[in-house]
């Protein structure tokens, strides 16, 4: 049967697309050969890359209408389709695009005539057109923009958000010509309450850099005034509190154990792809990148240095890591700091478990990490606890009086409750 809509690649981006259509009443299918067998079930894949989304939310699409399917010769008969794949980090730092032209090869293939074609996959300035515009218009026969639509609307999804849902969310949309953005534009009129037309997909593509790039712009200054708070002795939880009431100029970013989260920063100038983009550096986004990676090993500084404060050592010691995944009330771990720090931690000598109520199962690189069935028991066990994710469902002052030491990399526990990074 044909379906008005096809959404390539069922992770982060795709499935909450994918949801919003079908509550919709769009007739959707679900294109994802590694995970479809599962969604199909009514199973999440179990990858933690699903952000928000719970089997029950699966299992309420497929019964409105929605189908996973692992066959790309379902692609040929949909009006519009909506490439979703991954954009991971590769080998130099910069973006992979490898998941990004599997999906756009499955997609040319079986590419008719009309058909809407819209990338939602992180990308930089140039990819809808110098990346995946060859790759449709070699594998199908057709020319974007005569044959088919081609325009690019960066995702916006914001796990576990419960305010700023799908359609309370503005969609950016970048087309190759007028026509293309128009026929984006109606498609996504149908899922949101409003839609913003960009000039074309490069500005759209750019959008998502500079959205991107200012979460880890701020969070990296943020990351830098903990740190140089804790060495003044000054209350950095205080001084944001502070700040926050001014009514203009000033946004409140919170510091942490890492950045985390699906969202790369990002330098156009080191596009993985043959035209990228000329001229310099983004050198405040390379700066971020380095101190926010660095806050990791910070968390293992204060927490060795808590532990010697008590008179024990990080060899040995046994550490409780709190909330593994990078976004609270999420079971989402894309680049979550918690993977890094609980490796650190066992090649210092120290026994590692940890408690997440959205992670059954925990390995870091392969590596298996016990996982604590009794929370208060674990607390009052562990020579030092550590509370890397503030889940809603942790009762925070239990915690620190349950605690033997608890540091607070998030600032959420009540002042003089716990030690703060």
């Amino acid at each position: 049967m044909p379906a008005d809509l096809a959404v390539i690649g069922l992770g982060s981006h795709g499935l909450p697309l994918a949801q919003a259509a079908v509550g919709a009443g769009v007739d959707t299918i679900g294109y994802d050969p590694d995970r479809a067998r599962d969604l199909a079930s009514g199973r999440l894949p179990g990858t933690g890359a699903e952000g928000a989304l719970t089997a029950a939310d699966v299992r309420r699409m497929l019964s409105g209408g929605f189908r996973p399917t692992a066959d790309p010769r379902e692609l040929g008969r949909v009006r519009t389709a909506v490439i979703c794949a991954p954009a991971p980090a590769g080998p130099s730092g910069g973006v992979d695009l490898g998941p990004l032209a599997e999906a756009a090869r499955a997609l040319a293939a079986r590419l008719r005539p009309h058909t809407t074609v819209i990338l939602e996959s992180p990308a930089g300035p140039g990819t809808t057109e110098e990346f995946l515009r060859p790759l449709l218009e070699s594998g199908s026969g057709l020319t974007a923009g005569r044959d088919f639509h081609l325009a690019y609307s960066p995702g916006r999804t914001d796990p576990g958000n419960r305010t700023h849902g799908y359609a309370a969310t503005p969609k950016v949309i970048g087309g190759l010509t007028p026509a293309c953005t128009e026929s984006a534009a109606a498609f996504y009129g149908r899922l949101t309450d409003k839609v913003v037309r960009a000039r074309g997909p490069r500005e759209a593509e750019t959008v998502h850099v500079l959205e991107t790039n200012y979460r880890h712009v701020n969070l990296a200054l943020v990351n830098e005034m903990a740190v140089l708070c804790h060495d003044l002795g000054v209350d950095l939880w205080d001084v944001i509190r502070c700040a926050e009431t001014k009514p203009f100029g000033f946004q409140a970013f919170r510091p942490g154990p890492g950045a985390g989260g699906h969202g790369l920063p990002l330098d156009p100038s080191c596009l993985p792809h043959a035209d990228a983009t000329p001229g310099n550096g983004l050198r405040m986004v390379s700066l971020a990148r380095d101190i926010n990676a660095r806050m990791p090993q910070y968390v293992i500084q204060r927490a060795t240095q808590l532990l010697n404060e008590h008179g024990k050592s990080a060899r040995a010691a046994r550490v409780l890591l709190l909330g593994v995944t990078y976004k609270p009330d999420v079971a989402d771990q894309q680049g979550a700091p918690a993977q890094e720090i609980a490796l650190r931690l066992t090649e210092r000598g120290a026994s590692v478990s940890y408690h997440d109520p959205y992670v059954p199962h925990w390995s870091p690189a392969g590596r298996p990490v016990p996982r604590a069935d009794s929370l208060y028991e674990a607390a009052a066990e562990a020579d030092l606890t550590i509370l890397l994710q503030n889940h809603r469902t942790y009762d925070l002052q239990g915690l620190a009086v349950k605690a033997q030491l608890l540091l607070d990399t998030r600032g959420t526990t009540p002042a003089g409750a716990a030690h703060r990074l």
